[in-house]
């Protein structure tokens, strides 16, 4: 229940914390630093239910991760937070929700998977409909 509450936590300061980038990273590629994860770890370019991931290599493992559907539009921004970290309270601070207005959110565990090998959860910021995430296939 504690690491429920420290995730809320840090889902409301990302979603209260200014666009980064705006217009700028709206369509793939980002650029700005951000690499194709698939072409940093051994996992397919494009992820049914999230799309095709971009990051920033010095932001692992917490990211933010962008998320671009097929035809490259961004979709959402997803941070990755080890277990290990909610529990040692570490602090998350300045985290962008993005350069565009949020929809809904979404957070899960994850145990784990290349790129992020720890157990983890997943903070996602959509910025499409739910209707429109579930077709991400």
């Amino acid at each position: 229940m504690l690491k429920r509450a420290v995730a809320v936590a840090v889902l409301a300061a990302a979603v209260a914390m200014p666009a980064f980038g705006a217009g700028t990273l709206t369509r793939e590629p980002p650029g700005h630093g951000y690499k194709k994860v698939s072409s940093l770890v051994k996992l397919p370019e494009f992820l049914p239910g999230i799309g095709k991931l971009y990051v920033k290599p010095a932001t692992l493992p917490a990211g933010p991760f962008l998320a671009y559907d097929k035809s490259g539009k961004l979709v959402s921004t997803i941070y990755m937070i080890p277990i290990k970290d909610f529990d040692e309270h570490k602090p998350f601070e300045g985290l962008a929700s993005g350069p565009k207005k949020v929809d809904h959110v979404d957070l899960y565990y994850n145990a784990g998977h290349p790129g992020v090998e720890v157990p983890h959860y997943h903070i996602v910021l959509w910025y499409i409909s739910k209707k429109e995430a579930n077709k991400l296939k």
